[in-house]
């Protein structure tokens, strides 16, 4: 998730207004979400105010970064035990549930953000999102669990139980399979928001008696992962990453090294969130973090565009089957692409809010290139976070600019741009449509580039799609609280 203030925000104040508006001491900045609203104080004689503030200083603290031991040539992974190749694919989607449906919709330009009707959103100030409808779980979960589920679970159960059939894992062939070494890490970042809202309006309006004792199990961010293997027997490394909107590269990040270290063969991985329900939007709408362009819902996602006014929730689930090459070879599976190598950093400077050096992302940039073993001039796409924030889209770019010197081969789009942000569940998607490109030799457009930021100067494949031959690709992925992710993937090559 990208920043929602201005580039180096002096912090978030809670119950700022009943602290009161002249507190004594030094100044402080406070934002509306993507604006400075107003100027605080804050106590600097040791007494305690009447709020409480989680702040940062005024200014990005400047930290050194150490550079990295400099290598005349990057090397890949060449030991097949360690090199990990993606073998199948599953995804839920605002266009469905089937790859090269998701794909092509992508490619053709299509917005599938439209206004909410899963609930009255009519006296909410955003009334649109990317709202999956006619979902289906028949033939992956059985009728009674599929009515108690939340649908975070729902979609994540699906796109794992599909992906495992893409990579032809199906129910008899791993009956076959020593499936302790198989693994499960489904990450999400909000996890069974419907449950727990439901559970606590049950607290509230009937009493604790008549919460139901499914509440905690479906609330719960591990879940995913856990009724993913319950229903398919997988008993290698299992647990959920939360880390906001950057969630499914860290869980893709950490499934690699579970098979680099020999731990696992095979690892089911990615992230799945269900947020559009009253909670989660209107939660976001008190960050102020949203676009509000209720009037064409289609065009309100915008990244890099000057009329952008912040992000467009989404859902859905995007999962990978990550597989050891030497696994993969021997059973005879199909190998789609291969994942070189990723980093994970954090900004270290503010809960909401982009580091205004862009250090935490370049870094991760670049440390996920030397982990993958690729030098800067082998990087000619890159699948951006680009959520159509301010100041994240900005703080975005300047950091690619600065790890890449030479642009004018690279492309970058926003899948965000068409599907909006499925927090969570994003990095999931996105390496999905990364993969496509790879795999297809076409560029989904950025949709509704229409007035791009003049400071934007790499081709951002606008409102049409491209054809462009990948050579290796990096997909980005940031959360609140200065989460950063960057994962490699590239063509398969024996």
């Amino acid at each position: 998730m990208a920043g929602i203030a201005g580039p180096c925000s002096s912090g978030v104040l809670f119950r700022a207004r009943e602290a009161g508006g002249n507190i004594n001491g030094a100044s402080m900045a406070q934002f509306d979400g993507l604006r400075q609203v107003e100027s605080m104080h804050m106590p600097v004689n040791g007494n305690k105010s009447n709020g409480f503030a989680f702040t940062s200083a005024p200014k990005c603290r400047t930290i050194k970064a150490m550079a990295s031991p400099t290598v005349s040539a990057p090397k890949r992974e060449k030991d097949p035990k360690k090199r990990t190749v993606i073998t199948g694919m599953g995804l839920v989607s605002v266009f469905g549930s089937d790859i090269d449906t998701f794909y092509n919709k992508l490619l053709e330009g299509e917005s599938g953000i439209t206004l909410i009707d899963r609930f009255d959103a009519s006296n909410f100030s955003v009334r649109f999102a990317g709202q999956i409808r006619d979902f289906s779980s028949k033939g992956y979960i059985d009728g009674k669990n599929d009515r108690r589920l939340d649908d975070c679970w729902r979609y994540g159960i699906v796109a794992g139980k599909k992906a495992l059939e893409d990579a032809n894992l199906g129910p008899q062939v791993l009956e076959t399979m020593d499936r302790t070494r198989i693994g499960v890490i489904v990450g999400t970042g909000m996890g069974g928001l419907t449950a727990f809202s439901a559970g606590v309006e049950s607290l509230i309006q009937k009493g604790y008696k008549k919460i139901s004792p499914f509440f905690i199990p479906y609330s719960i961010t591990n879940m995913g992962s856990a009724l993913l293997a319950i229903d398919t027997g997988l008993m290698g490394p299992n647990y959920s990453i939360s880390t906001a909107c950057a969630t499914a590269n860290y869980c893709f990040y950490a499934a690699a090294n579970h098979i680099r270290r020999g731990e696992a063969d095979i690892m089911v991985v990615g992230g799945t969130e269900a947020a559009v329900m009253p909670t989660g939007v209107g939660g976001f709408i008190a960050c102020r973090a949203l676009s509000q362009r209720n009037d064409e819902p289609h065009r309100a996602s915008r990244p890099w565009d000057k009329d952008r006014d912040g992000f467009v929730m989404g859902e859905g689930a995007g999962v990978l089957v990550m597989e050891s090459l030497e696994s993969a070879l021997n059973r005879g599976a199909p190998i789609i692409a291969e994942y070189l190598g990723g980093a994970v950093t954090c900004d270290a400077h503010h809960m909401t809010d982009p580091r205004s050096d862009g250090l935490g992302v370049s870094s991760c940039i670049t440390k996920s290139l030397e982990d993958a073993g690729v030098s800067h001039e082998e990087v000619n796409y890159v699948n951006a976070h680009a959520t159509s924030t301010l100041a994240g889209d900005l703080a975005e770019f300047s950091a690619i600019k600065k790890v890449f010197k030479d642009t004018s081969e690279i492309k970058i789009n926003g899948t965000k741009s068409m599907i909006g942000h499925g927090l969570g569940a994003a990095g999931g998607l996105e390496a999905i449509a990364t993969i496509k490109a790879i795999n297809t030799g076409w560029l989904h457009p950025t949709i509704n580039q229409d007035n791009l930021e003049p400071a934007v100067t790499i081709d951002t494949v606008p409102n049409v799609k491209k054809q462009h031959e990948v050579n290796v690709a990096i997909s980005n992925s940031f959360g609140f609280g200065g989460h950063n992710s960057v994962v490699v993937f590239a063509p398969f090559s024996p």
